[in-house]
């Protein structure tokens, strides 16, 4: 895989401009009897040559000049001029943050279990001329260096790590590709876990492990509650053991709340109405309701 380069073909629209107006020119002073054939000839070569000497990069873009095909500069963006036949555009190196994706498949974690992870990483070119000039192909570099950090990357951590952190695991992957691109004059700004896929027998295991771990949370939670309960209960009947009269006072309350609700019923335990002495107050409570209405 090799990727091509950014090479503009053809005249730009300066140089097309350039080249009619001069060879315009040209052919009118034939016709004016200015100018033989011969003359004429050479005058449109000149004009050619002149339009082929205008080059124009884009704003995010820098030209590399190649002179018999030794490195001589960087020109652009804007307008810039070259000579032509001796001078060479190589490459229009692109400045601007890009995007690479890049994958592994099949990439057995430390817990030896195969996962598929999808990530992306976002780099840019902040030295041109040594990214024109220490490597030869730096997007395709880029890319198999990512697929290989990524793969050995996961090969360090347990599944659970990379689930969990996904974080970590980008930011370990992003300082191995600095590592490599730097000297080339690419850095790595950011790099993302897309998606991890495991398989789906080890998914739906885990789907079952995380419910029975939330039915247990919820049985610790409601132990919790009744031990709470209890002590809250405990501490009461201290209150209540040599207060006789606010216990009363507390099951009248209590048989008030249950009664208030038209047609409702309370069933007490006999020895709950003797312990709290309710008897002739329940008596009275069920008489009153007997004859209602």
């Amino acid at each position: 895989m090799r990727t091509k380069k950014n090479i503009k073909l053809g005249l730009n629209p300066i140089s097309r401009v350039v080249f009619f107006v001069l060879a315009g020119a040209s052919v009118g002073l034939y016709y004016l009897g200015f100018l033989n054939i011969p003359f004429l000839v050479l005058s449109l070569l000149i004009s050619l040559f002149i339009a082929s000497s205008i080059h124009i990069a884009d704003q995010w873009e820098k030209a590399i000049i190649l002179r018999m095909g030794k490195y001589v500069g960087l020109k652009g963006p804007g307008i810039f001029f070259i000579i032509p036949i001796v001078d060479k555009v190589d490459n229009y190196i692109d400045q601007r943050v890009r995007v690479t994706d890049f994958k592994a498949e099949q990439t057995l974690t430390k817990d030896t279990v195969p996962v598929n992870v999808d990530a992306v990483v976002y780099w840019t070119v902040w030295d041109v001329e040594k990214a024109a000039l220490e490597v030869q192909d730096y997007e395709v570099a880029i890319s198999y260096i990512a697929q290989t950090g990524l793969r050995d990357t996961i090969g360090k951590h347990e599944l659970a790590e990379l689930l969990q952190e996904r974080d970590k695991v980008a930011e370990v992957l992003q300082r191995i590709l600095d590592e490599h691109t730097n000297s080339w004059g690419i850095t790595c700004q950011n790099v993302g876990i897309k998606d991890i896929i495991i398989p789906q027998t080890l998914a739906d295991a885990m789907s079952k492990e995380a419910q029975a771990e939330r039915e247990r949370r919820a049985r610790v939670i409601l132990g919790t509650a009744e031990t709470e309960i209890a002590e809250k209960f405990a501490k009461a009947s201290e209150q209540y053991i040599n207060n006789p009269v606010a216990l009363h006072l507390r099951a009248m309350n209590m048989l008030f709340e249950g009664l208030k609700e038209k047609g409702s019923m309370v069933i007490v335990p006999s020895s709950a109405l003797d312990s709290m002495n309710l008897g002739a107050t329940g008596g009275l409570i069920s008489l009153a309701k007997s004859n209602e209405p």
